[in-house]
């Protein structure tokens, strides 16, 4: 308790605008009896005036006054304070017309008449979301070249600011997308400056992935050629150790070299001279090497694949980079970033993501490391529905695994045919993202209670059909049975709001962007 007052004491004060002033009341009281100090305005143009002065921690805004629409100060205030949540107070009858505008940015709609426990809880939410921004913010002022507060990744900062004192080789080993070309660029970039011919920060900084580069085209890419020196070559090329001149030169993939160019790679780092191929006269390059590679080299040399004193001259300094799992309390600060960067990049608002949604990042092993994360991130940037990223959202891969490592999820299914309707609704593959083999097996497979192999009411029905289309060998029974049961969710959460989708997905538990495409995907458009 005295943690939330503490951060209480600190916050900006909720502002509350709408013309109507039992509206403006209703909700001074009801956050006054949550300790929340608040503003309230009549009209939008107030709400400018006092942003010259003063800014909100979250901004709760009706749709329509006079003298001013709630989207239109939508957009003014993300264009003044992008990251402040603003949460729009509107009638069903204006949620057809506000969906497109906030997109633009809202945190989320407050359909009136609301529900005033849910108002604050919704406002508390927000608030919450805005503190996190700020604590972020003001730890990123600009874009990190690196991160990791894990022991592990504090260790490689450490390592890289020691390394980053001389011009010795380095040899980075660490799984496919922990980032070994990032902490390459972080050793050239802090090199000492003005020591180019040392292969200084002023230097020029070469990159090359030995393993994606045909054998025939590497020895030619590394030393260039001369003209003539082989068919196709019309013009004399420089090759990526003249270009790093003065320098680094990063060898990514190093253990995929082939054999007979690892003699030439050692010749040049024994003595620093080189042939381009095709040439006589010898080259030489002030040139600093890192060599990476998520290979065992030691046991490439003991398999005669890699020269034992080519392994030598380039472990010099050896750093290890961690997989991502060793370093989940990464995970958080790394997906944030990546969504912001996703965003700037696509040139929309970054999406926010919540706690729980995080954690089930937390808790996956990412094969792929961050290039894995990174791509998840940029997936959701696209794909996910609303802008605040909930479970549900995350894509297939990380749903299916989480429901295959718990087998006891079967086991929750209640006996009570209301209470199994609400459990099998998360069943579906569609639903979690999950492989059907893993949906059915936990609605029932081995295992499985007695709740589960025993149903009764609509269940049984349903049990019936799955049977009948099993046994007559129709090869899309799950699809077919997933449709139908979509579909008729659908249908009856819209006669329930006589055809107002926003508010079906709302009482569905569904995005808005998710009812219109399962309407468009099942074919139940009017």
């Amino acid at each position: 308790m005295q943690a939330k007052q503490t951060g209480r004491r600190r916050m900006k004060p909720i502002w509350i605008v709408d013309d109507d002033q039992s509206i403006r009341f209703v909700l001074e009281k009801a956050l006054a009896r949550e300790q929340f100090a608040t503003r309230s305005f009549s009209n939008p143009r107030d709400v400018l005036v006092a942003l010259d002065t003063d800014e909100p921690q979250v901004l709760v805004s009706d749709i329509r006054m006079p003298g001013g629409s709630g989207i239109d100060l939508l957009a003014k205030v993300k264009a003044r304070l992008p990251g402040l949540p603003v949460i729009i107070m509107t009638a069903y009858s204006d949620l057809d017309s506000a969906v497109s505008a906030f997109q633009g940015g809202a945190f989320e709609y407050l359909p009136k008449p609301f529900d005033l426990t849910r108002a604050v809880e919704l406002i508390r939410r927000a608030m919450e979301e805005s503190l996190r921004e700020e604590v972020r913010d003001t730890g990123s002022a600009e874009m990190p070249e690196m991160l990791g507060q894990a022991p592990a990744m504090q260790d490689v900062f450490r390592a890289i600011g020691r390394l980053s004192q001389s011009n010795v080789t380095v040899m980075i080993t660490g799984e496919s997308g922990s980032g070994k070309e990032l902490v390459a660029r972080a050793l050239h970039k802090h090199s000492p400056r003005g020591d180019a011919a040392k292969g200084g920060s002023e230097g020029p900084f070469i990159a090359i992935n030995t393993a994606a580069i045909p054998k025939d085209l590497l020895e030619s890419e590394l030393f260039g050629h001369e003209r003539g020196a082989f068919t196709g070559a019309q013009t004399t090329r420089r090759g990526r150790f003249e270009q790093a001149d003065g320098g680094t030169l990063f060898l990514d993939e190093i253990g995929d070299m082939p054999f007979d160019l690892q003699t030439r790679l050692l010749r040049v780092l024994s003595d620093g001279q080189f042939y381009r191929v095709g040439g006589h006269q010898p080259l030489k390059a002030n040139v600093r090497v890192i060599a990476a590679t998520h290979q065992n080299l030691e046991q490439r040399v003991r398999d005669g694949a890699f020269r034992e004193d080519l392994y030598h001259r380039l472990n010099v300094i050896r750093l290890r980079l961690p997989a991502l799992r060793e370093r989940r309390e990464d995970v958080a600060q790394l997906t944030r970033f990546f969504l912001s960067k996703s965003a700037k990049e696509l040139g929309v608002e970054a999406k926010r993501i919540t706690e729980g949604a995080i954690e089930r990042l937390m808790s996956f092993d990412f094969p792929g490391n961050v290039r894995q994360l990174e791509n998840i991130c940029h997936w959701l940037t696209v794909m996910a529905p609303a802008q605040v990223i909930e479970l549900k959202d995350l894509p297939p891969e990380l749903m299916a695994a989480d429901v295959a490592r718990q087998p006891a999820l079967a086991a929750v299914v209640p006996a009570a045919d209301d209470q199994a309707a609400a459990s099998l609704a998360t069943a579906p593959a569609s639903f979690l993202g999950a492989a059907p083999s893993v949906g059915a097996a936990a609605v029932g497979g081995p295992g499985a209670p007695s709740a589960v192999a025993a149903p009764s009411g609509w269940l049984l029905d349903l049990q019936r059909e799955a049977r009948r289309l099993l046994e007559s060998g129709n090869p899309e029974v799950w699809e077919l049975l997933t449709r139908q049961f979509e579909g008729q969710l659908i249908h009856t959460a819209l006669e329930v709001t006589r055809g107002r989708r926003i508010e079906a997905a709302h009482k569905l538990g569904i995005g808005r962007n998710t009812i219109t495409r399962k309407i468009q995907e099942l074919g139940l458009e009017d």
